[in-house]
């Protein structure tokens, strides 16, 4: 047992979390000019999605609801992730919805911020293992360069949706790079404090962010002093206050996958045990992309395992146990790689181990993880025998060659026909690239790309009622409304009480001066829901056409009755033309 003497100043073994590394001779200008060389860079890599579409969940969003135009910011961050949805905020006061630039732009900057964080982080753990100045200095450039310009990060930067990621991974990195900087062994009150307030600002942007005191002990017992449970019992003040956090975020995860609809223990596609057999597989597949980042797909059709022996499981099952067990075995002799490799399933853990998720791989997944896979990389450049200018010249030409790739996957993403082409190739057993690729020309008003898209669509899994509403609307705008109401009516069949579809039939009618048709069906829509404004616009169409303006300005001031803000666009432009 310890003294008391020798408790209160712990030693301090070679491999201490707070070793100081040595004083850089780097002057602060040209840290400035290399930050801003990076920026420019990464800026020309992600130019072409710059301007690219909202694309998938983007739709789904806050600012794409008519309503939100006017709604207090107090309903915009209502939710599970007000932070996120602040800033999604402060981009619609901007930008509206119609231009995405600044959507775009605060990813890649959040982007940037993380590459400039996983650089003091790589560069503190390579003082850890007392590597040399300027390799420390190489290596932790090439991890922040690699981190910013690898093309698996697109999916996290170009896609509007995935801001959970780059604006959690901020505030997580932040959290951990003043958690190793901190100046005492001990962790102090003001360091305790940063790292809390970071701690919940993650959590508020994304739920995967619980993971960071897992993190923090993780690194306590690798490197404070060293394989030992001493800094964790030191550093009890800080564990105390994030666990209370980690587990009010736990206790959020858990209240959506017992609930949610596309991920948790109530998805029918396949129970949590058929979820980790697949997930040990998808793991060897985020690493082969690490490595070879080729076939890049924004929807991967991924089979099921339903048990261990289907699709290989078992080999992916064993690979990951191998690997842990030679990473423990050799955590003395490859410090940094075993750190990193327990770190990257840490990390992986949320999206890619019990709870099941609905699309069972996304790149995405990958962007916090990307951390571990850097400690791992850096273990074995370090270890490279060769000189200096060799190893700036090959990691210099990988950094080109990634970024290159980059801007290659960028293109893709400033285009949705283009991105969704490329994933309906990919993918061709999946009807949802090739539901999205027939939408994305219907938007475009390709209308006759689009219906033979949704027929290729039909052809891969029965139609149901979303894409026949779509596919009649791309009749529609193909001038064949005879095919659209046919499309429409198999709609009904499979959903009868459906408003919708009962005034797209009327407006279909309509179209084709079948009025009396029109009307009833508009009638139908009505006492399925009275509610349903678009019924009263169409009826309003009508009798427009009809000649009829006071009934038509009658219908059209019924549609702006249900809606209190009065929004519905096609309601107050009837009553324009009318000159009411």
């Amino acid at each position: 047992m310890k003294s008391s003497k020798t408790a209160s100043k712990p030693k301090r073994s070679a491999t201490s979390v707070v070793a100081a590394a040595p004083t850089s001779r780097v002057h602060f200008w040209q840290y400035a000019l290399g930050f801003c060389i990076a920026f420019c860079a990464l800026y020309q890599v992600y130019s072409p999605a710059l301007n690219g579409p909202f694309l998938l969940d983007d739709s789904y969003l806050p600012y794409m609801l008519p309503n939100f135009y006017v709604l207090p910011i107090g309903d915009w961050i209502r939710g599970l992730r007000p932070l996120l949805m602040f800033s999604y905020w402060l981009n619609f006061k901007q930008s509206g919805n119609e231009v995405t630039f600044g959507y775009h732009l605060v990813n890649v900057v959040l982007h940037f911020f993380n590459g400039a964080l996983i650089y003091l982080a790589v560069r503190k753990a390579l003082s850890w293992i007392h590597a040399e100045r300027s390799q420390q200095e190489i290596l932790s450039v090439f991890a922040a360069g690699l981190f910013l310009f690898h093309p698996i990060q697109t999916e996290s930067v170009s896609y509007v949706a995935s801001r959970s990621e780059t604006l959690s991974v901020f505030f997580v990195l932040a959290a951990y790079v003043v958690f190793v900087y901190r100046k005492s062994v001990a962790v102090g009150f003001g360091t305790t404090l940063m790292v809390l307030s970071l701690f919940i600002a993650a959590l508020l942007s994304k739920e995967h962010s619980a993971v960071l005191p897992v993190v923090l002990l993780l690194t306590d017992y690798y490197w404070n002093p060293g394989f030992s449970l001493v800094g964790i019992r030191r550093n009890w003040k800080l564990y105390v206050p994030v666990g209370v956090g980690g587990a009010i975020g736990l206790a959020f995860v858990f209240r959506i996958v017992t609930h949610s609809a596309s991920a948790g223990f109530n998805l029918r596609d396949f129970t949590w045990y058929q979820y980790f057999f697949t997930e040990c597989r998808v793991i060897w597949d985020y690493l082969r992309m690490f490595l070879l980042p080729f076939g890049q797909n924004i929807d991967y059709d991924v089979p099921v395992s339903h048990s261990v022996l289907e699709h290989g499981a078992i080999l992916g099952l064993i690979g990951l146990i191998a690997v842990s067990v030679l990473a423990w075995i050799y955590r003395r002799s490859f410090p940094l790689a075993s750190f990193g490799w327990f770190l990257l399933l840490v990390l992986l853990a949320p999206t890619s181990s019990f709870v099941p998720i609905k699309d069972p791989m996304a790149e995405r997944r990958l962007y916090l993880p990307f951390i571990g896979l850097l400690f791992i990389t850096v273990e074995f450049l370090r270890r490279w025998k060769t000189g200096r200018t060799t190893l700036v010249t090959a990691l210099g030409l990988v950094l080109l060659a990634e970024a290159a790739l980059s801007y290659q996957r960028n293109q893709l993403w400033g285009s949705t026909v283009d991105m969704w082409k490329d994933s309906a190739s990919k993918s061709p057993s999946k009807v949802r690239p090739r539901f999205q690729l027939a939408y994305a020309y219907y938007q475009q008003q390709h209308c006759g790309e689009a219906v033979a898209e949704f027929a290729k669509a039909a052809q891969i899994e029965a139609p149901k009622y979303d894409l026949l509403l779509d596919w009649a609307l791309a009749y529609d705008c193909a001038g064949n409304p005879q095919e659209a109401v046919a499309k429409l009516q198999q709609a009904v069949a499979h959903t009868p009480r459906s408003a919708h579809l009962y005034s797209q039939i009327g407006m279909e009618y309509g179209k084709q001066g079948k009025y009396p048709e029109a009307m009833e069906a508009l009638s139908t829509a009505e006492r399925i829901n009275p509610k349903f404004e678009m019924t009263y616009v169409y009826r309003g169409n009508i009798y427009e056409v009809q000649g009829d303006k006071a009934r038509a300005a009658e219908e059209y001031r019924r549609a702006l009755a249900i809606d209190d803000l009065q929004y519905n666009q096609a309601a107050r432009d009837g009553l324009t033309r009318l000159g009411q």
